[in-house]
């Protein structure tokens, strides 16, 4: 149980960081140019976690096309999400608040992201665990403020957009408890897997969703070329 709680508390870490981010919207009031700079922080400090702690030490505990293949169903996982989202979104009336509530589900659904990310590691090794976790909370600043900002500007109260902010631990943590339950009578091999395949989730989601660069490609063939292009690196 005790592993248990260290998972958990990793995974506090990360909420904690998007609760952070929503305080310095609440008190610092920083430009967009600013969260820009701090989103492409961001996904530098999440695709180096990726690729210098992860990847690395993965290379040898399973069949190299198996971990690569792992990685591409991982970044078509995250496609297949951001459709259905996207045409959830299509969906909804556009409402004084929706682009708002847009923004926080698209960050709950990056913090479910960070969950299984920790629990998938934490299962492998505790040490991967807290490196993934300490990788998170940087990132995940400007996220948090993002939606706090943006629920500021829609109206809505302090309070309301605190509770806000502190509602994102949920998804997090159920994310990571699930990841660690599921993979922690596993084999090393199946434990590696999982962890490249949230890995390769991960990767696509901080490219598309950080950055937003203009593409001439549709977005999902400039995502299936990412994830495809980065497997070369497993070799």
């Amino acid at each position: 149980m005790s592993e248990f709680l260290k998972v958990l508390g990793l995974a506090l870490l990360s909420a904690l960081g998007n609760f952070g981010g929503g305080v310095i919207a609440e008190w610092l009031h920083p430009s967009q140019k600013t969260l820009n700079r701090a989103l492409h922080a961001a996904t530098g400090i999440i695709l180096a976690v990726i690729a210098v702690e992860v990847i690395p030490k993965v290379l040898d505990k399973a069949s190299t096309w198996l971990l690569a293949l792992s990685f591409v169903a991982g970044g078509a996982a995250y496609l297949l999400l951001e459709a259905g989202i996207d045409r959830w979104q299509r969906s909804k009336p556009k409402g004084a608040g929706t682009g708002a509530w847009m923004v926080y589900t698209a960050v709950a659904t990056d913090l479910l992201g960070d969950g299984l990310l920790i629990g998938a590691g934490s299962a492998l090794s505790g040490q991967m665990g807290l490196v993934l976790a300490l990788g998170q909370v940087l990132a995940d600043i400007p996220e948090g403020f993002a939606v706090v900002a943006n629920f500021r500007e829609k109206g809505m109260g302090q309070t309301k957009r605190i509770l806000i902010s502190a509602s994102f631990a949920v998804p997090v943590v159920a994310a990571a408890a699930f990841a660690y339950f599921a993979l922690r009578g596993q084999g090393e091999a199946v434990k590696v897997d999982a962890l490249v395949f949230v890995a390769g989730l991960y990767t696509l989601a901080a490219v598309e969703d950080m950055l937003r660069r203009p593409m001439r490609a549709p977005r999902t063939a400039a995502g299936l070329q990412l994830v495809s292009c980065s497997v070369l690196h497993f070799s």
